[in-house]
């Protein structure tokens, strides 16, 4: 008897202490909702915001008496699922502002927290969601479970035990509601590498979860997006530009809506028409940082969208363009292992142009970061750099420095930090140069056989450029090593990976012309031009034809 008596003294005193919280919080909604702070100022994160059209069509069935607060949820989620990061949060915000007790906008702005890489925030945010469970609804609690086991498994991304847990919660609550479109992303979500998977990196087994959404919702924009990103990883471009396409349509203000449709528009070949895409994109950011006064640095989608714009101008052969971009993109502030990691693109493309030292340089800036994924490829195109200036002494430092940084990247990752498996290759690359220009031509050629299978397993759409420019670029050192094996290899793997450019048809004719087909050369030649139809007239693979002596005419 006792010991019931003090089971209700403590429910009663829990059901004060939340009372209490929610009064003061209706005073100042922003008092019981301090977390952590993440690189995105927290003044940013609370601010205030109006509703908005155009964003997707996620709904949820939240426990609120408020009108306001549930609209203003739904536009949280919305922003959430399409990573938009700040305005999602001020929306979640502004949902507790019309009704503080609205657990579940709590639980998205432990989601936020997620997004925004603040481990500590989430967590707490989580904790207060938890705290206003007891009027909730029952698919509101499994909502909770499964957030706390997904947190748990993140906290131990090796633990196989708490990742199956996380699998579980979602797979009880779908048992109990097969209806629920938003329960079948989440599964989706959960075929990711880890708990941490946002519907980034989803594969194969993601797949039929989203079009499981998408039959109880046939046009729904967040299981359209998490597709594109599936089909992608799978290589099944044709069936991600489809949903590419009609995410776009769904959500005309969301940048990344318009961005992923571009993806895969060059992935076909349709490359002006993913310019068009991106500049949308570029236009739609920049008006967005004017009318709300937010520092473009603070916007982890701006500098990627300047990163794919930038190589498409390169892969038009538009290098002034491209360098241009890829400089805009370098000035943003680096506040992600992902971004970091990204300034490859410039390094990369100044190898590619054979300007060693303005690309030594630049890989020098890359290992001054915090992040060893930077670091790391910083010191191996640094020493690409001085390969390319007859300094290989130099350049072996700088891969015994790449080698020593490759052991402190993690083999797991959260999120979309990337993986040792994803740095790598371009240890390796340099690695491989050093053997051919040493004269170990076997041995070379079998490491960089390596190289290109890893470049072109690595998930995402800047992978999916580099690993094409950063081919050419080894091509052009097995022929000047004289390696016409590797180059012949090299230039098949280039046209398999993407034949619409003008470089992997060049690569092939001076393969060609090496063998004496002067006939095919100049086939490969002419295609090589077709592509390259809006080149810089002063594009450098274009005059390094004479010098290599490629027949331009059949």
């Amino acid at each position: 008897m006792t010991r019931r008596l003090d089971l209700k003294i403590i429910s009663l005193l829990a059901v004060v202490l939340v009372s209490i919280e929610a009064s003061l919080a209706q005073e100042d909604p922003h008092a019981a909702c301090a977390a952590p702070p993440s690189y995105v100022p927290a003044e940013l994160l609370e601010r205030t915001v109006p509703l908005r059209d155009g964003i997707g069509n996620s709904r949820e069935p939240v426990t609120t008496a408020s009108e306001q607060a549930r609209r203003f949820y739904d536009q949280g989620l919305n922003y959430l699922e399409s990573y938009v990061w700040i305005e999602a949060s001020r929306s979640f915000y502004q949902a507790l502002r019309h009704d503080p007790n609205l657990a579940m906008a709590h639980l998205g702005l432990s989601r936020v927290a997620s997004g925004l890489e603040n481990g500590e925030a989430a967590k707490a945010w989580f904790q207060k969601a938890k705290a206003l469970s007891a009027g909730l609804s029952d698919w509101e609690r499994r909502r909770l479970d499964i957030r706390e086991k997904q947190l748990a498994s993140v906290d131990d991304i090796y633990d196989a035990g708490r990742f199956l847990d996380y699998k579980k919660a979602i797979d009880d609550a779908l048992a109990a509601d097969l209806d629920d479109p938003q329960l079948w992303l989440l599964r989706g979500m959960a075929e990711e590498v880890n708990a941490s998977g946002r519907g980034q990196r989803g594969g194969a087994g993601s797949v039929a979860f989203y079009e499981m959404a998408l039959k109880l919702v046939p046009d729904h924009a967040t299981a359209h997006h998490y597709l594109v990103h599936s089909y992608e990883t799978i290589g099944q471009i044709d069936k991600a530009l489809e949903h590419g396409e009609r995410y776009a349509r769904l959500a005309p203000m969301i940048p990344h809506a318009a961005h992923m449709w571009g993806h895969d528009l060059r992935r076909v070949g349709r490359v002006d028409e993913a310019i068009e895409q991106f500049l949308k994109v570029d236009a739609l950011e920049r008006a967005y940082y004017a009318a709300e006064k937010i520092a473009p640095d603070l916007d982890w989608h701006h500098a990627h969208n300047l990163d794919i714009l930038a190589s498409c101008y390169q892969h038009k052969g538009q290098m002034k363009r491209a360098e241009k971009t890829m400089r805009d993109a370098a000035e943003l502030k680096v506040v992600s292992a992902y971004r970091a990691f990204n300034l490859r693109e410039l390094p990369n493309f100044l190898v590619h142009q054979a300007r060693y030292e303005e690309a030594l340089a630049s890989a020098l800036g890359m290992t001054a970061t915090e992040y060893p994924q930077s670091r790391t490829v910083g010191h191996a195109l640094a020493g690409q750099a001085l390969l390319g200036l007859m300094r290989a002494g130099e350049a072996q430092e700088q891969l015994a420095a790449a080698q020593k940084e490759l052991e402190t990247v993690p083999p797991a990752a959260i999120g979309l930090d990337p993986t040792r498996g994803m740095v790598k290759p371009w240890v390796e690359a340099l690695r491989g140069e050093m053997m051919l220009r040493e004269g170990r031509l076997d041995e070379g050629r079998a490491v960089l056989k390596e190289v290109v299978a890893g470049l072109r397993a690595t998930f995402g759409p800047d992978a999916w450029s580099q690993a094409l420019f950063r081919m050419e670029s080894m091509a052009r050192v097995a022929r000047e090593t004289g390696d016409w094996e590797l180059a012949e290899f090299l230039a098949a793997q280039m046209l398999d990976h993407d034949a619409a450019y003008g470089g992997s048809h060049l690569a092939q004719a001076l393969v060609l012309a090496h063998k004496g087909d002067d006939a095919g050369a100049a086939r490969a030649m002419q295609e090589a031009k077709r592509y390259w139809r809006d080149a810089d007239p002063d594009l450098a693979e274009l005059t390094r034809v004479a010098a290599e002596s490629v027949p331009t005419r059949p």
